[in-house]
């Protein structure tokens, strides 16, 4: 049975690191990159056709497909994905849209703004993820919308899934990859922690969160809290699981 990997390229969530290391893997058209619509539906049928065409890929990589991950015939599919702390994700969103050199929505508006206007600008957009439970609306497109609440799909995912990084704990977490796939039959690889797209030095989660509090002001950072409830929660959960301890 052909095998190929399926990299979840998370926004900010050290996923361009990770490709950088996965490229010295799989060279040419062996690791290959697309997006796809945000209609579900879509999404899973173009990306199950993406699989089946790229026929020479055996390592793939998307900011966009939505789980489950696929079911071939003829292919097994290895999924990657990363987690990062949520709150510290939408800091390091903000940092790298405020350099990026594009003209999406988050780009201009991290241009226009400090970090407090960034954050209630996408809070009050409904349907705008980027700052409200980002990671438990990704994880959670495992399972239909029946199957109890978002955050319990979500943890579900976690618990089924064979592998999931933490960036917090790269390095740890490129060991158990490594592992992973070595069982799954890729004998040969070797990863190396790349440092790419990092906008923020290195310091404690609690630090980090001070220097947060203290940026966007004490309202701001409740709003923020309140509205990642579910992230949080989802975060300790995946801490507990993979045995990574604390950020």
């Amino acid at each position: 049975m052909r095998k190929v990997l399926f990299h979840y390229h998370l926004f900010k969530n050290a996923g361009t690191s990770l490709d950088e290391t996965l490229k010295l893997n799989f060279k040419g058209d062996q690791w290959v990159t697309k997006e796809f619509p945000n209609h579900l539906q879509k999404n899973r049928q173009q990306v199950q056709e993406w699989i089946s065409e790229a026929s020479k890929a055996v390592c793939f990589s998307s900011h966009t497909a939505y789980f489950p991950v696929p079911e071939l015939p003829d292919t097994k599919v290895l999924p990657i994905i990363f987690f990062r702390h949520p709150l510290d994700r939408i800091v390091s969103a903000y940092n790298f849209e405020r350099k990026q050199q594009a003209k999406t929505f988050g780009a201009v508006l991290a241009k226009h703004t400090n970090l407090r206007g960034y954050i209630e600008a996408r809070l009050a957009l409904g349907m705008d993820r980027q700052c409200r439970n980002f990671h438990t609306d990704r994880f959670a497109s495992m399972y239909p919308p029946n199957i109890s609440n978002q955050l319990e799909r979500a943890k579900l995912a976690i618990a089924q899934l064979p592998f999931v990084g933490s960036v917090s704990h790269y390095s740890h977490s490129l060991i158990n990859l490594e592992e992973y796939l070595k069982s799954e039959g890729f004998d040969q690889i070797k990863l190396t922690a790349f440092e790419k797209n990092q906008s923020q030095q290195p310091m404690s989660i609690d630090h980090k969160m001070a220097l947060l509090q203290e940026e966007v002001g004490p309202e701001c950072y409740q709003q923020l809290l309140e509205a990642n409830e579910d992230d949080l929660s989802l975060y300790e959960y995946f801490l507990t699981a993979y045995d990574y301890g604390k950020a």
